[in-house]
């Protein structure tokens, strides 16, 4: 609670900021500051304490594993601030309402990680959603982010339509929004509408992540946001849903008496395949790492495929290894001046600590052990297999994450193996330690990852 209210707060305070501060380097201290604030905040709850103690009516319900993630959405937040905050801030000239609508969609991501009802699940999806539509937009002098804009918000708006259809249909089929009055009467009843109202739900989420054949609109948006606002649309908002979706499986479709394994290995495989062979033929990075996305939200399926103890840390190490590194190479991207493959030909001579950096990530995203992106899939892999079922698949992902190698290659293969000059813009000092920080983050996580997933039990 101590979040979703707080963050509301803070993204009310940087909205009127706008009003009396016209300095952005004091915006930007402002949003990072209470980013520290938000943080703070939900570290307290998860040691016991509230803030603010409001009584939810049993339609929130906080604990160890949706705090946790909100510590981990909210540290990421605050490295993409320290990161990228000058970049937000060239954006456009309504700096202040960029950071308020990313305080905002983190109320929305408090909000997913802890509903209990399905209204605060919608809720929390349309408080994400509609800010995420004015940032794609929100470089208005660029053809192609008007055109992503438009076309994320014509696709999101749709989704939200099938998504209210399946809870009206759950709702009339169980007569409460509740998931634990739910749960409780899964075989009473009207069942029909009710497995219409589970599919109805899963199909719009899955829009929401990127899994296909619901990824269409994922390349063209990624590519035509801003590049610092595609960092934030493709790690924290992507594991927020995800996040939303375990607690419906682990609470309503695990129990609902249906083997829904099939449909999601199949959803899965399809996510795999369609995210891992398109990246291959990419020529700028920025679509690359959208189609990567699609193919990573594939191995977070896997967390709704099997719904164990594996699962659930898998995914928390998911989103964070994922959002680390992601959110590092976006930072990186940025600085780039030409976003093609070519464009980061001699990166290494011209810009070692950013070549060298930008190495641990890819490798990270791909997989490679000493990373905590290995043990991620590690997770996702061992509690597919723990399910005892559908084992064609585990070998079907391993089969895709040796084809992630390639075109994560691909980049490395140019930072140091291509002669170039990489242009970039001025690089501080500052920058480039956070950048080596966050490298050595990822490797430390690779060899202990109990450091985080200590949290979910103690």
């Amino acid at each position: 609670m101590n979040a979703i209210i707080l963050s509301a707060i803070l993204g009310v305070v940087l909205m009127f900021s706008g009003i009396f501060v016209s300095n952005k380097v004091m915006l930007k201290n402002i949003a990072i500051a209470g980013m520290v604030l938000l943080l703070a905040v939900n570290i307290i709850e998860m040691n016991g304490f509230r803030v603010f103690d409001v009584n939810t009516r049993n339609m929130l319900q906080f604990n160890r594993f949706g705090l946790l993630f909100n510590s981990i959405a909210f540290a990421a937040t605050l490295l993409y601030f320290l990161l990228s905050a000058r970049d937000i801030t060239r954006v456009g000239i309504n700096v202040a309402e960029y950071f308020a609508l990313i305080f905002f969609i983190l109320c929305g991501v408090a909000l997913v990680s802890s509903f209990n009802s399905l209204l605060m699940l919608f809720l929390g999806i349309e408080i994400i959603s509609i800010p995420l539509y004015i940032l794609t937009g929100s470089d208005k002098r660029n053809l192609k982010s008007n055109e992503a804009a438009l076309k994320y918000f014509l696709m999101g708006t749709f989704s939200t339509g099938i998504m209210l259809m399946g809870i009206a249909l759950i709702y009339g089929a169980k007569g409460s929004f509740s998931l634990d009055t739910i749960a409780a009467t899964i075989n009473q009843g009207r069942d029909a509408w009710f497995y219409a109202g589970l599919l109805l739900l899963l199909i719009s989420m899955a829009f929401k992540v990127s899994v296909a054949p619901f990824h269409f609109w994922t390349p063209d948006v990624y590519d035509g946001a801003p590049t610092v606002f595609t960092s934030f649309m493709a790690t924290i908002v992507k594991a927020a849903v995800f996040i939303g979706l375990v607690r419906l499986f682990d609470i309503i479709f695990a129990t609902s008496g249906t083997d829904w394994k099939l449909m999601v290995a199949v959803l899965t495989a399809a996510t795999l395949l369609v995210g891992n062979i398109t990246a291959i033929f990419q020529q700028s990075v920025k679509r690359m790492l959208a189609y990567s996305s699609i193919a990573q939200a594939g191995f977070m399926m896997f967390a709704l495929f099997s719904i164990n103890s594996y699962s659930k840390e898998g995914i928390i190490l998911y989103a964070l290894g994922y959002s680390l590194a992601t959110v590092g190479i976006f930072a990186v991207l940025v600085k780039m001046k030409d976003y093609t493959f070519e464009g980061f030909n001699g990166l290494a001579r011209t810009q070692p600590v950013l070549a060298a950096t930008t190495t641990v990530f890819l490798l990270s995203l791909a997989g490679i052990p000493l990373t905590i992106g290995f043990f991620a899939k590690y997770f996702m892999l061992a509690s597919a297999v723990k399910s005892g079922s559908h084992l064609w698949l585990v070998f079907f992902a391993i089969l895709m994450a040796v084809v992630s190698v390639y075109y994560y290659f691909r980049v490395i293969q140019s930072m140091y193996f291509k002669e170039g000059a990489a242009e970039t813009e001025p690089v501080s000092s500052g920058f480039r330690w956070l950048l080596i920080g966050v490298a050595a983050v990822i490797i430390l996580l690779g060899i202990f990852p109990n450091m985080v997933l200590q949290y979910l039990y103690f």
